[in-house]
C-alpha cells in the first residue's frame, strides 16, 4: 500500500501546511494578524517555519506590494549588526569605504521580518526599541534622519517572557514586539499532519528532480510516523528531498530515507517487535483504509464500496466526511 496523493486545499495557508487542529487555529491567527498593522512575534522551535508564518502574513496584509525584508539577528556578528539594521555613511568606521542602505529602509513601505530576535545584543535593544517607537533613525556616521513606515514582525525559538522576567531581554521592547503573538506547535505534537506534508514535499521534490515518483511506500511512511522530528517540519522537508534523489523506483522506498531514521526504526522494532509508539484514531485508520481502496479501484466508488463491505451511500458519507471528494 502507498501514501495516496491527497488534495491540500483544506490543510495549507500558503506554503504551511497542515490539518491538525492546532494548525487550523494557527491560519486562523495568521488571518487576524494580516488583517491589522500591528507588531506580531512569532515563537516556535527551531524547524517549525516561523519565516514562513511571518511571509504570509504579509502577503495577506495590506502591505504585500512592499518589500519583505529578512534580517536573523543570531547569524550576523554583533558588531555588524547595528550597520546592517541601520546602514552606515562612507567612512563611518574604518572599513565603510561606501555608504549602505540598511535593512529598515530597505523595508520601507513593506515588512521588517526580525528572525531570532532573542539573540539581539543588549545594547541594540534599546536602539531597535527607540525606532519602532518613532519610526525614524540615522544611519551610523549619519546627521540626516530617516523616516521610515514599516511594519515589524519579530521571531524567535526562546520564551522571550521569561527571559524578560529574568532581565535577559529588556521588558518593554518585549511588550512592544509582542502586541500579537503567535506560537507555532511542533511536529510531534501533529503527527497526524505528516502524511500530507510528506506529499506536499514528495510532489514539489520529485518534479524538481524531474524523477517519477508517484507516492511513498507504507513502510517508508512508518519510519516517518514513528520519529519524533527534533528539526521539526525542516528536518522531514530535508529527509525528503534527500529521499528523492537517492529513490530509483516510482515508490519512495525506506532505504532512500536518510539512515538515521531507519536505523532508529529498526531499533525501535528490535525492542518492541510488537509494539510501536504510532497508535493512530480510528478514524485516521478508516480515512486511511478509504484512500487505499479509492486507489486500488481506480476512484471506482462502486467497487471501492463493495471491496469495503459498505454502501454506496454510506461510502460516500464518509468521504465527505474525511473531505475525500473531488
Amino acid at each position: 500500500m502507498a501514501l495516496q496523493n491527497e488534495p491540500e486545499t483544506n490543510h495549507s495557508f500558503g506554503e504551511i501546511v497542515g490539518k491538525h487542529k492546532k494548525m487550523q487555529h494557527l491560519f486562523t491567527e495568521i488571518q487576524t494578524a494580516a488583517a491589522g498593522g500591528i507588531s506580531v512575534l512569532i515563537q516556535g522551535e527551531t524547524g517549525t517555519g516561523k519565516e514562513l508564518v511571518a511571509k504570509s502574513i504579509h502577503d495577506n496584509n495590506r502591505r504585500k506590494a512592499g518589500p519583505f525584508v529578512v534580517v536573523n539577528c543570531a547569524a550576523i556578528p554583533a558588531e555588524l549588526i547595528e550597520s546592517e539594521l541601520f546602514g552606515h555613511e562612507r567612512g563611518a568606521f574604518t572599513s565603510a569605504y561606501q555608504q549602505r542602505i540598511g535593512k529598515f529602509e530597505q523595508a520601507n513601505t513593506g515588512t521588517l521580518f526580525l528572525d531570532e530576535i532573542g539573540d539581539m545584543p543588549p545594547a541594540l535593544q534599546a536602539k531597535l526599541l527607540r525606532v519602532l517607537e518613532e519610526r525614524e533613525f540615522q544611519r551610523i556616521g549619519g546627521t540626516k534622519t530617516i523616516s521610515i513606515d514599516i511594519r515589524v514582525l519579530a521571531a524567535t525559538h526562546r520564551n522571550l517572557a521569561d527571559a524578560a522576567k529574568k532581565n535577559a531581554f529588556r521588558l518593554d521592547l518585549y511588550h512592544r514586539l509582542a502586541a500579537f503573538t503567535i506560537v507555532i506547535p511542533p511536529l510531534r505534537e501533529r503527527g497526524e499532519d505528516i502524511p500530507i506534508l510528506v506529499d506536499h514535499f514528495l510532489k514539489r521534490y520529485a518534479a524538481a528532480a524531474e524523477k517519477p515518483i508517484r507516492a511513498m511506500s507504507t513502510d517508508a511512511l512508518h519510519v516517518l510516523m514513528q520519529h519524533d522530528f527534533p528539526g521539526n517540519v525542516r528536518e522531514l522537508k530535508n529527509a525528503i528531498e534527500s529521499a528523492v534523489l537517492s529513490e530509483t523506483t516510482d515508490l519512495l522506498q525506506p532505504q532512500s530515507l536518510p539512515s538515521h531514521l531507519t536505523q532508529e526504526s529498526s531499533q525501535t522494532a528490535a525492542s518492541s517487535p510488537a509494539d510501536t509508539t504510532v497508535i493512530l484514531p480510528l478514524d485516521e485508520v478508516e480515512r486511511r483504509t478509504i484512500v487505499h481502496a479509492l486507489k486500488v479501484t481506480n476512484n471506482n466508488i462502486s467497487d471501492a464500496a463493495q471491496a469495503l463491505g459498505i454502501g454506496r451511500t454510506t461510502l460516500y458519507r464518509k468521504l465527505e466526511k474525511y473531505k475525500l471528494l473531488p
